[in-house]
């Protein structure tokens, strides 16, 4: 389809006012832990590579291509010499990467040793596994960063970009980034590079770090409730911010992004299996149990859940173990985000009434938190169980070092006998620490009354999830 010309340079120089001498307006000043990583690559990148950052809708991948530009700019970057465009547009959906940039010539010129393009919603556009990877090969004068809502289900266009894209993950916000974005000034807590540092702390300290962590504690069921996606964090009315995710999620997530790009006309059962989801959050699925439920075949679930995790709607472990203990296994999925669930179910305030959804939605907001801290440098993520039934939340590898973590959000102190699982997985796999993850802050302390060598740490999920958001 042939697009008239004057209308691509419209919508170019749009989105790109500091050609005309206009800065870029409305950007929130606070930024995002990936900010950083990101103007890193751009400035002065370790290897030749493109970034692709990869979250689902409304995690603030547009306002972090925004900022990138206004800090190349602020640092003197000529603004010719910078390209923003959003295949979000429907005209720009149409020209493709080719047409944007030979739009971009005409308008301005090449004249520029270094080029930077950033280019939102690349997922919209034919092939740009492929277009992509030719850029980093041939065209060394630019600096690439995309962003993408779903990511790549074929295996051959994932591995067309090995080495020529680094990703960064960006997840909903964490508990510290959504006290920026709120406003809310936080306790000056101890400086703490490393979870496992605090296994040294006196009882004092321990004390007084939780009297601090106090205030923390509403705000963090506030978190819980209305979910780390930042348009929904800033409203104040949970059930508005609940009813918004939903329409987020459910309308244009499920029934228009997944019939767009991946073809879905199933949309009744694909909202079917994403509510199971939401009703068992953090729960081990058994496919023929959840296909026999909904009326579903046991391959078109599976479908659908690869569909989900391509969306970056739910986070999938997969059982600790090697070869047939994982192939034969069943595996556990998170939500992205643990304001998802009360969203879509439209539970409002009755979430923190009911302990056992609770419990759930701090786990699954616990996962994010670790899964965003180590992502980059553990082997991966699971958990385990054993022929007993007793179980360990979370295992992750970190630089050849096995970290369980068991999550027990109870007003009761937690005592040995509470997490046996946790104890038995130390004791079999030789583990030299481990975590449980508290409720009540009294509860911050070396857990006592098992005989292995091992050191277990009580520790609260507010300062777990807080500490977790700034460890760099």
């Amino acid at each position: 389809m042939m697009v008239p010309q004057q209308e691509v340079f419209s919508v170019i120089r749009k989105l790109n006012p500091w050609w005309d001498g206009t800065p870029d307006t409305d950007l929130p000043t606070w930024r995002r832990n990936a900010f950083q990583e990101l103007n890193e690559w751009l400035t002065d990148p370790p290897s030749p590579r493109a970034v692709l950052i990869s979250g689902a809708r409304q995690v603030g991948k547009t306002t972090l291509l925004r900022q990138a530009a206004a800090t190349l700019l602020a640092s003197g970057v000529p603004p010719e010499q910078i390209l923003y465009a959003t295949f979000d547009n429907p005209i720009l959906k149409l020209i493709g990467t080719e047409g944007l940039l030979k739009a971009w010539e005409e308008i301005q010129p090449p004249r520029f040793k270094v080029e930077y393009l950033l280019l939102d919603e690349i997922q919209y556009t034919k092939d740009w596994q492929t277009w992509l990877k030719h850029q980093v090969d041939f065209e060394k004068r630019r600096r690439i960063a995309v962003t993408g809502s779903s990511i790549p289900l074929n295996t051959e266009n994932v591995e067309s970009g090995v080495g020529r894209w680094h990703t960064i993950k960006l997840p909903t916000l964490s508990f510290y980034e959504y006290l920026q974005i709120k406003k809310i000034a936080s306790p000056r807590f101890p400086k703490v590079h490393s979870l496992a540092q605090v296994f040294d702390w006196k009882s004092a300290k321990l004390a007084n770090v939780a009297a601090m962590a106090r205030p923390l504690i509403p705000h963090f069921h506030e978190y819980l409730l209305c979910g780390g996606f930042p348009e929904t964090a800033l409203i104040e009315n949970v059930n508005s911010a609940q009813k918004l995710l939903r329409e987020d999620i459910v309308d244009k997530v499920l029934k228009r992004d997944m019939t767009a790009q991946f073809g879905t006309r199933r949309v009744l059962e694909l909202e079917k299996t994403f509510l199971y989801l939401c009703l068992h959050d953090g729960g081990i699925l058994d496919l023929e149990t959840l296909s026999g439920n909904l009326g579903v075949t046991k391959p078109t679930v599976k479908h659908f859940l690869d569909l989900f995790e391509a969306a970056h709607l739910v986070y999938k472990l997969s059982p600790f173990g090697y070869g047939k203990e994982v192939l034969k296994g069943r595996h556990k999925y998170y939500l992205a985000d643990a304001g998802i669930s009360g969203s879509v179910l439209l539970k409002g305030r009755s979430l923190l009434e009911d302990g056992a959804k609770l419990g759930a939605a701090v786990e699954t907001a616990f996962f994010k938190h670790v899964f965003t801290r180590y992502y980059a440098t553990s082997v991966g993520f699971s958990y385990w169980r054993n022929k007993r039934q007793q179980e360990v939340d979370i295992v992750a590898e970190i630089a050849g070092e096995l970290v369980p973590f068991e999550v027990k959000y109870s007003s009761a102190s937690i005592q040995a006998k509470d997490v046996i699982g946790l104890i038995d997985f130390c004791r079999e796999k030789k583990v030299n620490r481990g975590y449980v993850i508290s409720r009540e802050l009294a509860d911050f302390e070396l857990l006592t009354g098992h005989e292995t060598e091992s050191r277990i740490l009580k520790i609260p999920a507010v300062l777990a999830c807080y500490w977790l958001s700034q460890l760099r």
